[in-house]
């Protein structure tokens, strides 16, 4: 007779595998939305959205919102599930707060940049696993097409929280050519004036840290793998320590094969 553990476990285990299918299903149509959502959100911090365009967002938000809380009802570990999902909850629930108006403060010009710069932040956590489920998360493709989206996506917001202030970054590819500048290190003259610039400028520059050491270890790993493939290099290959091995092997056996003459 099963007992109440068992029981629990093979539920929680159908509720898992259950959950893992329904996303396999959807898969294909959210990486879809997903993009979607990211260029949208790139067309309102330097453009604006039409009505139209608007009701197409807020609609791609709702499913986004009736995805997560269908995998949240499955999930067989709730509190873990928000843990790992924390950035895109709160993404989901930005939107409701301007698009419902919940009190005039959010009316007000510095909260509706930081209601952006919380879009744009979790808008990047959605980019990131749309490519993750792209190219897998690891790879020189993921990792390239990910910063094609914080630059392009960064930029962005730069421009959004930047372009109104005294010197500011006054057009789209001025912002993009600074963004640039900060992922690859070189940084610029401008600073940012804003507190939603300055913080969105804090993580830009986190990432740009953290790629361009993957980036100078892969260029490394390649330059030393061609150094590798020439017998003549001073980088001994995977071929080269290949043969020492076998020849080290042959040895062993020849002092062995010696070893037992001498005895007979």
């Amino acid at each position: 007779m099963p007992t109440p553990t068992s029981e629990k476990e093979e539920l929680q285990h159908e509720r898992y595998e259950l959950l893992q299918q329904i996303t396999e299903w959807l898969e294909t149509p959210m990486l879809v939305l997903g993009f979607g959502w990211l260029l949208l959100l790139g067309v309102e911090l330097i453009w604006g959205l039409s009505p139209a365009l608007e009701m197409l967002g807020t609609t791609i938000w709702a499913i986004f919102i009736l995805d997560f809380v269908a995998k949240f009802i499955l999930a067989p570990h709730k509190l873990s599930f928000l843990k790992s999902n924390v950035i895109t909850l709160v993404s989901l629930v930005v939107p409701a707060l301007r698009l419902f108006r919940l009190a005039r403060v959010f009316r007000a010009a510095r909260a509706v940049r930081g209601l952006r710069l919380v879009k744009v932040v979790g808008s990047l956590n959605r980019g990131m696993k749309a490519l993750a489920r792209s190219f897998g998360r690891r790879g020189l493709s993921y990792v390239l097409g990910l910063t094609g989206v914080v630059l392009l996506l960064g930029a962005a917001g730069m421009y959004a929280f930047e372009k109104d202030v005294p010197n500011g970054l006054r057009t789209y590819p001025e912002a993009l050519w600074w963004t640039a500048m900060l992922l690859t290190s070189m940084g610029s003259a401008y600073w940012p004036e804003t507190s939603e610039g300055r913080a969105l400028c804090f993580i830009l520059a986190l990432y740009g840290f953290a790629v361009f050491g993957y980036f100078t270890a892969t260029l490394a790993s390649f330059f030393m793998g061609r150094d590798a493939e020439d017998p003549e290099a001073e980088v001994a290959g995977a071929a080269a320590v290949a043969a020492l091995h076998e020849e080290v092997r042959q040895l062993r056996a020849d002092l062995q094969a010696g070893r037992a003459a001498d005895k007979r």
